[in-house]
């Protein structure tokens, strides 16, 4: 019997979750931090025109009635022929593009407002002088044949911002139009390594801390030997096999090694522009009571923008007299303002809710710092709030809380540990700063090892090995103890 293929139709009943619209709105907004959430803010009060912002509304409410009366002829200009326009762009160029710029010159035309982004540019610092332009106005100053200057030119543009020379010459040479003479580069590099700030054009640390050795006045053959010949044991702090090769006391190198720390630089580039240190600002902010006693938690005004409705768009839509081109335009955006609204809301009240858990369940770092940590899992505290694990990764992801210890990341709060002995739990971070503080007291001239410092810690209570002691101690950044040994 030859087999067939046949179809029926049936119905059956399934249940499946899906993520609406707002829902996913209100997970992007939730994993924004207090700067992103301000500039997504900014950006649909400049694409939406039923939004406004509540402080800047009041202030335009208590200006002069004159302004007021601006406004409203303004809002009259806005006829159904303006949105006829504004669909046919919609379709000529699509959505996004003309919907932006029509409500930039909508809202711009009802509120009569600055261009907030001119205003800001305006404002704005000006651009530091990177180490390239710093290079290039001295070497543009020196009295060179053409093939030298060019070179020149080539080797600065090829350094990193550290001040490092990392491209091979043969592949600046090759990269030049017309191709550049190997021997011109050599001649240029050692003119380039002359240049302020000293040691830059460098090819590896060795080389970089000679140029400043031998661009230094006096006697520093102790130095300049210990850079040639011995800076790995250098690193590693054995300075009696230095003495024994070298024939120098151990005295000697100690000074010789503690000049170099004071006057020399691993990476010259940056003594002419600092590198640029991203800026924090908290969306949580956790104060001693004022009462006495406990913590208050607030969020800070960036986690907390004050947004309304524009009068004049409800308006618009509830005007009979409007096409329904016009009101379907306007029912649009209040649908994405309230939607923005929400979101941001739910934000607020997430986040609220998250900081004040994390007070109740880590106070006794507020009281004593790092070592009162506890075990706080993100699983457990989404179980207490009834909602998913991932929730609580998007609500601290990002995030910063000013403290009376300082400013800290949300997730540093949420940690894993082991128990004590006497069966109390203790957080991963709690044991690294036992760590820390048992290497910062101990005897410097012999130097707890990580099987030292792990039989103390035993003998606390803390159940660790070697091994891990070892990994928090590279995690902390502390050398060795044949490293942090003084002679």
């Amino acid at each position: 019997m030859t087999p067939g293929i046949s179809q029926s139709f049936g119905q059956y009943m399934r249940m499946e979750q899906k993520l609406t619209p707002q829902l996913i709105q209100s997970m992007s907004i939730l994993q924004l931090n207090a700067m992103a959430l301000e500039n997504r803010v900014a950006e649909e009060l400049e694409k939406n025109f039923a939004l406004e912002e509540g402080e800047r509304v009041k202030a335009e409410t208590n200006g002069s009635p004159g302004d007021v009366g601006t406004q409203d002829q303004n809002t009259g200009d806005i006829n159904s022929e303006s949105f006829q326009r504004l669909d046919r762009l919609t379709r000529e160029y699509g959505s996004d593009d003309a919907r932006g710029f029509a409500n930039k010159v909508s809202r711009a035309a009802m509120v009569g407002e600055r261009d907030a982004k001119l205003d800001a540019m305006a404002n704005a610092a000006s651009r530091p002088e990177s180490l390239t332009e710093h290079l290039m106005v001295q070497w543009a100053v020196l009295e060179l044949d053409d093939e030298t200057r060019r070179a020149g030119e080539a080797i600065i543009y090829s350094l990193e911002d550290d001040g490092y020379l990392r491209v091979h010459l043969d592949e600046i040479a090759a990269d030049g139009r017309p191709p550049l003479d190997e021997d011109a580069l050599a001649v240029a590099l050692e003119m380039v390594q002359r240049l302020d700030p000293v040691g830059v054009a460098a090819r590896d640390y060795h080389e970089c801390l000679l140029l400043q050795l031998e661009a230094q006045r006096g006697d520093n053959k102790i130095e300049q030997e210990l850079v040639r010949n011995h800076l790995r044991d250098v690193v590693r702090n054995r300075f009696p096999a230095i003495s024994k090769a070298t024939g120098y006391s151990v005295g000697e190198i100690t000074e010789a090694v503690k000049a170099m720390q004071s006057t020399l630089h691993l990476h010259p580039g940056y003594t002419v522009v600092d590198r640029e240190i991203p800026r924090i600002t908290p969306d949580v902010i956790i104060d001693d009571s004022e009462s006495g006693g406990g913590f208050d938690v607030r969020l800070t005004r960036s986690s907390t923008p004050q947004l309304r409705i524009s009068h004049s768009a409800v308006e618009m839509l509830k005007d009979k007299s409007s096409s329904k081109e016009v009101r379907d335009f306007v029912r649009k955006h209040l649908e994405a303002a309230t939607a923005l609204m929400d979101a941001i809301k739910f934000r607020r009240d997430r986040l609220l809710v998250v900081a004040e858990r994390i007070v109740e369940r880590q106070a006794d770092f507020f009281e004593v710092g790092p070592e009162g940590l506890k075990v706080l899992r993100m699983s457990e505290l989404a179980e207490e709030l009834e909602c998913d694990p991932s929730t609580i990764s998007r609500t601290v992801a990002g995030k910063y809380v000013q403290t009376p210890r300082g400013i800290f990341p949300m997730r540093y709060f949420f940690t894993g540990g082991t128990e004590s002995s006497s069966g109390e739990s203790t957080s991963w971070d709690s044991i690294k700063s036992s760590v820390q503080k048992l290497i910062e007291g101990e005897d410097t001239k012999d130097p707890f090892n990580d099987d030292q410092v792990a039989t103390l810690l035993n003998k606390s209570g803390i159940d660790i090995s070697r091994r891990t002691v070892a990994k928090y101690r590279q995690q902390l950044g502390i050398p060795s103890s044949r490293q942090r040994k003084k002679f």
